[in-house]
């Protein structure tokens, strides 16, 4: 593996093991970090250069999944449960 981009599956590595840890469920948290370290474990000997991009796009992908699922102080704001044209859940409850 080249010096660049094992610095890069190591950032990449450090990145997701941190964001995880903003995870406010102790079970969420702990599930995330497992499969992080398993993972990179599991592909620690992979020497193909395609393959090794191929799971840095898979990384960075998963590390955007991981910084959004979590964010605090920010308001989702409303959450549309009913599909689009369906009247909303307190006009069925007035029928």
């Amino acid at each position: 593996m080249a010096a660049s981009s094992r610095a890069q599956v190591l950032d990449l590595y450090r990145a997701m093991l941190r964001e995880s840890k903003h995870f406010s469920a102790y079970s969420y948290r702990t599930y995330a970090i497992r499969r992080i370290r398993d993972a990179f474990r599991e592909n620690k000997n992979v020497k193909d250069p395609v393959e090794i991009q191929t799971l840095v796009n898979k990384a960075k992908r998963d590390l955007g999944i991981i910084r959004r699922q979590d964010v605090p102080g920010i308001d989702p704001g409303p959450c549309r449960t009913w599909e689009a044209g369906a009247q909303p859940l307190s006009y069925i409850r007035s029928l």
